[in-house]
């Protein structure tokens, strides 16, 4: 606004110079005259336009500050938030500990009825059933003499569509072939397993829900997954030696 009050006033000069020169008035003169103003008025606008540059420049880098500080404070409050959101258990086993650590963030509904179970003392004196060395261990429904468990609780929504992936050490919810039918049963992947994972909401693509990660035994996982397997009571890789989960504790 200034630049053009600038030239309103340059316009208006000029005019009183044209109406008061008479003829016999210098032309060079008054040439040299335009040219001051024409100088002026370009000095003036560099000007202006110098000191726009430097208040937005000031505050860009005010907004670049002030965006900084904010992510790294909510990235601060995410991790604080993460960190409170990791449920810490134990599987005690017969062949030693595995300590995971839940993630009641991903997998709030998972998280949750595991507890559930846990703390019910259901896992007490149920097995490891099925290892398939190069692929995963599962467990949490069977009793050493192959025996149903049952947990008498509801099928759970399978929350597999979370971004965990069934990556080695990580624990996921064992299923039917039906997406939504976990209930106690869970097993821990002994590699990483890709096609595990959510690819779409469809029988085929619901994929197996991730809630946690092994945090240390994984050399517990290694034997478990190393033992030697057979055939029992109609099922197929069961360890021939029994292995026993004689409690999972949760510390919250």
């Amino acid at each position: 606004m200034k630049i053009f009050r600038n030239t309103l006033i340059t316009l208006s000069a000029v005019i009183f110079v044209i109406s008061s020169c008479s003829k016999s008035d210098d032309i060079e003169a008054s040439a040299a005259f335009f040219d001051l103003k024409i100088t002026e008025l370009n000095e003036a606008h560099k000007k202006e336009i110098s000191n726009l540059k430097q208040n937005y420049e000031y505050q860009i880098k005010n907004l670049n500050k002030q965006y900084s500080n904010q992510l790294i404070q909510l990235q601060n409050e995410l991790n604080i938030y993460r960190e409170a959101s990791m449920i810490k258990t134990n599987i005690k086993t017969s062949l030693g500990d595995i300590e995971l650590e839940l993630d009641k963030a991903k997998a709030p509904e998972t998280v949750a009825n595991f507890i559930r179970i846990a703390e019910s003392g259901y896992y007490t004196d149920t097995i490891f059933h099925r290892v398939i060395n190069g692929f995963m261990i599962q467990g949490g429904g069977l009793t050493a003499d192959m025996g149903n468990k049952s947990s008498n609780t509801q099928p759970i929504t399978n929350e597999a569509n979370n971004g965990l992936p069934n990556d080695r050490g990580t624990i996921a919810m064992a299923r039917t072939m039906e997406p939504h039918s976990a209930t106690s049963q869970f097993f821990i992947n002994h590699k990483d397993n890709s096609f595990l994972n959510h690819t779409g909401e469809n029988m085929q693509g619901w994929g197996y829900a991730v809630f946690g990660k092994v945090t240390s035994g994984m050399e517990v996982v290694d034997a478990i997954a190393d033992v030697a397997t057979g055939s029992s009571g109609g099922h197929q890789d069961v360890p021939l030696e029994v292995i026993n989960i004689e409690s999972v504790t949760i510390s919250q």
